[in-house]
């Protein structure tokens, strides 16, 4: 099993004003979710581990994640409100988020909310999004990660919300603690300039920045650029493996949970192959990567042509990539 750690929320999708009211459509969200939907889709055992309300949202929340076969065992029901994501499109077809989450569920996780002990089942786990620096319970998810560094497979998404945790200073701190623990980091490219102050474009120093997390530990970095594909660096006993992926060109409804789609697609193809624990990541190959981030790129191109964060199915994103 893959366990998800972080926020479950409910996106607010704001459109046009027709002068009495906004057009909107509310549907559940927030990254770590995405991405559990994402590997249930996938065909991959999946759990989640956030705090949900026990409002109607979180009814909804768990409903959701339940149909797609995801675990919820982990994620305990709590007092606080269901965080709400206002998304709203920007001119350049992109979109903005605005969150309102004082209080909520997904925050006030604590460390005794969270199991003491794992089953042997769980091979792998998965930090991201905003949930990682708002403590109570980004300090609890740090304790995990930390707890079961070495036995399990990390993977970690940054996930910048700078809405949220207006504070780089510490919000790299934080991140810096969770690279500490990763084998696996995804990050997009607007991650790397906002987040760590890199310019993507900047050959040099994007794979400064990616060689500081590779002799830190990290055994896979991948970095998206949104139409432009994927990056990804592998360190081997030889040295570091870089490989790339182009974009699949598609007409996009909008770009949200394209990302969670990708980190989803690429575990899920290195879990399908018996490749996500720890032993598993010594035996990686460029190839194996190659075939993992081609897979990837093409499952997040197929969630950006459907509006909402509704990520493919394992047969629909086979077929598009042999297709």
């Amino acid at each position: 099993m893959i366990l998800v750690c972080g926020e479950a929320l409910i996106d607010l999708f704001v459109g046009e004003d027709d002068g009495t009211a906004l057009a909107a459509r509310a549907a559940p969200g927030g990254s770590p979710f995405n991405v559990a939907i994402a590997l249930g889709r996938l065909g991959r055992p999946v759990g989640f581990c956030g705090g949900l309300s026990t409002d109607r949202f979180g009814d909804v929340l768990a409903e959701r994640l339940a149909r797609a076969g995801a675990d919820t065992a982990f994620a305990p029901r709590l007092a606080g409100p269901t965080t709400i994501g206002v998304v709203a499109p920007r001119p350049n077809g992109d979109v903005s988020y605005a969150f309102h989450g004082h209080g909520a569920a997904d925050r006030s996780l604590t460390g005794a909310d969270l199991p003491q002990s794992l089953p042997e089942t769980v091979t792998a786990l998965t930090f991201g999004s905003f949930s990682l620096a708002v403590d109570p319970a980004g300090a609890a998810y740090l304790a995990l990660a930390q707890r079961e560094a070495g036995a399990r497979v990390i993977s970690l998404d940054p996930n910048l919300r700078a809405m949220v945790t207006p504070d780089l200073v510490a919000w790299r701190a934080r991140i810096a603690d969770f690279l500490d623990c990763a084998d696996i980091v995804k990050a997009s490219a607007e991650d790397v300039a906002d987040g760590f102050g890199v310019d993507p474009a900047h050959a040099d120093a994007l794979e400064a920045l990616v060689g500081a997390w590779l002799d830190g530990g990290v055994r896979l970095v991948v970095v998206t650029h949104g139409p432009g594909g994927a990056q990804a660096w592998l360190r081997t006993a030889e040295g570091v493996a870089r490989l790339a992926t182009p974009g699949r060109a598609v007409t996009v409804a909008d770009t949200v949970g394209a990302g969670d789609t990708l980190h989803a697609a690429l575990l899920a193809r290195l879990d399908a192959q018996g490749l996500l624990d720890t032993a598993g990541l010594a035996r990686l190959t460029p190839a194996i990567v190659e075939d993992a981030l081609a897979f990837a790129v093409c499952a997040a191109s197929i969630t950006c042509e459907r509006p909402g964060a509704n990520p493919p199915t394992s047969a629909e994103a086979a077929a598009r990539l042999t297709g």
